[in-house]
Parts: C-alpha cells; sequence; structure tokens
C-alpha cells in the first residue's frame, strides 16, 4: 500500500476519533433528553423573571386608553407591542416605559413588500423629519391632534 494512502487513513481517523470526543466532552448531559435540544433548558426559561407585565397589568392604571384603543384598527396589539416590556413600570409606576418614536411605528409600517396589503405602509421619506406622533394619535390612528 503506497504511504500516502495509509497517512490519509491515519487523518481520517484522527479527525473522526477528535470529532467523537469532541462531542462526548462538550454536548450537555441533558441535550436529546425530550428531543433534539438540552432539556435543562426548559427548567432555565421558566427560571427568568418575565419582563413583559400583559394587558391586564395595562388595563388597571389606563383603563381609559383601553377603551379609546378598542374602537381603531390597533385594538388588536399588546401596549408593550409600542411602548416595549412592562413589568418594571407595572411594578414601579415611576419606572417609565420606552417613548413612541418613529422606530416604533416604522417596525410595522414602514414600506416592506412581505407586510400584508391591508397593513397601512409608510414611505420611509414620509417620516424622516418629525415624529409620527406630532400628526398622528397612536391610541386613535384615523384622529389627528
Amino acid at each position: 500500500m503506497p504511504p500516502q494512502v495509509t497517512r490519509l487513513v491515519l487523518l481520517a481517523c484522527g479527525i473522526v476519533g477528535t470529532y467523537a470526543i469532541a462531542r462526548t466532552v462538550l454536548t450537555p448531559r441533558s441535550f436529546g433528553q425530550y428531543g433534539h435540544y438540552r432539556g435543562a433548558a426548559l427548567e432555565e426559561i421558566a427560571a427568568r423573571e418575565p419582563s413583559f407585565a400583559g394587558a391586564k397589568a395595562c388595563d388597571e392604571c389606563h383603563s381609559e386608553v383601553r377603551d379609546k384603543l378598542a374602537k381603531y384598527e390597533h385594538k388588536s396589539i399588546s401596549c408593550e407591542s409600542c411602548h416595549g416590556p412592562a413589568r418594571a413600570h407595572a411594578d414601579d409606576p415611576d419606572v417609565t416605559t420606552r417613548k413612541l418614536t418613529n422606530a416604533s411605528c416604522a417596525r410595522c409600517h414602514a414600506e416592506n413588500g412581505v407586510r400584508p396589503v391591508w397593513m397601512k405602509r409608510i414611505k420611509a421619506d414620509h417620516f424622516a423629519g418629525d415624529k409620527c406622533i406630532e400628526c398622528h394619535v397612536p391610541h386613535q390612528p384615523k384622529e389627528t391632534p
């Protein structure tokens, strides 16, 4: 047998052996417990502190806003979709939520080919200078201030 073949076989065995050892050492023990992922990840995720408060928490203090919102297009959107995670604000009202910016509106309304046809879209130059909320009321999109 030529020496090149022997070297290639030894090299292949070395690579496969290194891979097998690395896979054994580096794979977490709980991998594959509930399918093709780490079983311990479920406990880690469950142990996290939730950062979202939910619509009920917002409704406790801001029910008048929820009532206005119920009449308009944004009625199915969570408050936290625009204002950000509100757990800290729900626990302590002095902590403020994210203020609305053009980026808040553009996240859903920027002209994008994958958005549904029925969703209102805005060209980027439409909101380049001013804030959207200077002309539009987010809780009542059909009205202007």
